[in-house]
């Protein structure tokens, strides 16, 4: 496993996240962001260096598995499968489960768990493209 090229993938998608992130919720949707206002902590209370420390350390463990599974493929494509089954793993156990447990909208658990899938996706396509086994280590 070529530790060096997991450990820059990892960072080159959380840096994506970061922004894909503040696209989609900041830019496109967040008027939806919005509705569970209830159910969110007030700007002031919220602690955004834990949730991006916790983001990066995902997007390690995320590109880890990925250089685990990686069959030889091409990265691109091998990414983006990862990253949709990773996407459909999370949507599923969070965003089915957070419509089935707090009072949000069908509108807005359905635009969580799209954009979960999504951005999986965008995240695995990077690691694929980032990713390199050793040489002779497929």
């Amino acid at each position: 496993m070529n530790m060096g090229r997991v450990a820059v993938a990892a960072l080159v998608s959380w840096f994506a996240h970061l922004a894909l992130t503040g696209l989609v919720w900041g830019t496109i949707l967040p008027d939806l962001l919005r509705q569970p206002d209830a159910l969110v902590r007030p700007p002031s209370e919220m602690n955004l260096v834990l949730g991006y420390g916790a983001s990066l350390v995902g997007f390690f463990v995320f590109a880890y598995a990925y250089a685990k599974g990686y069959e030889g493929g091409s990265g691109v494509i091998e990414g983006v499968r990862y990253g949709v089954l990773i996407g459909l793993l999370l949507a599923v156990f969070g965003g089915v489960w957070g419509y089935v447990m707090m009072p949000i909208s069908a509108v807005f658990a359905v635009a969580m768990i799209v954009d979960c899938i999504i951005e999986m996706a965008v995240y695995g396509a990077i690691v694929g493209l980032i990713y390199r086994p050793v040489a002779g280590r497929r």
